[in-house]
């Protein structure tokens, strides 16, 4: 009996730089040794309450989806408080039965605050203003720990991060979604 072949894919990238914060990520879903599809949307914009958050994932779609609708709901409760409702939602993930089975991972920024948000309880503020999750997360995060001395703004520093991530990951590649705040 073979097993299923795991779904792989997803570079997203935080970047804080000159006052904003740009939040980036791939298009790709593999199965397997397929790709599935290379325009997928991994980073969205919120605005519950009327403040504005942007939020990258990398797992599921179906889980993070649940995740992004549960701190959609918990930034709703506590408005303008990011923190609060990221901490929220990881109790809540890490607690609840339902939940704890959901996989993926978050990254979110209202502008000000940037978070990675985990199964496992964590709501991490990335060192560095740089915070990256998925596949090629790691190439990403080198990349553009090497590229922030430079000049660069904070979108063309995520974009070339990322770009040296979909040449190096076979999971990642170059069709971006990328969101601006601050």
């Amino acid at each position: 009996m073979s097993e299923f072949p795991g779904w792989h894919g997803t570079t997203i990238i935080g970047v804080r730089k000159g006052g904003k914060v740009v939040v980036a990520g791939d298009g790709q879903v593999s199965l397997g040794q397929t790709v599935i599809k290379g325009t997928a949307r991994k980073v969205r914009r919120l605005s519950p309450g009327g403040h504005e958050v942007v939020a990258g994932f990398a797992g599921s779609t179906a889980d993070a989806f649940t995740l992004l609708e549960r701190l959609e709901t918990k930034l709703e409760a506590t408005p303008g408080q990011l923190a609060r409702a990221s901490v929220e939602l990881a109790k809540d993930w890490r607690t609840d039965k339902y939940l704890q089975k959901l996989e993926a991972m978050l990254i979110v920024t209202d502008g000000t605050d940037l978070f990675v948000i985990t199964g496992a309880g964590d709501v991490l503020e990335p060192e560095h203003d740089i915070a990256a999750i998925g596949s090629g997360g790691n190439f990403a995060l080198a990349a553009a720990r090497g590229l922030m001395e430079t000049d660069l703004d904070a979108e063309t520093l995520a974009r070339k991060a990322m770009a040296i991530a979909a040449d190096i990951c076979v999971y990642t590649n170059g069709k971006l979604t990328v969101e601006t705040i601050g």
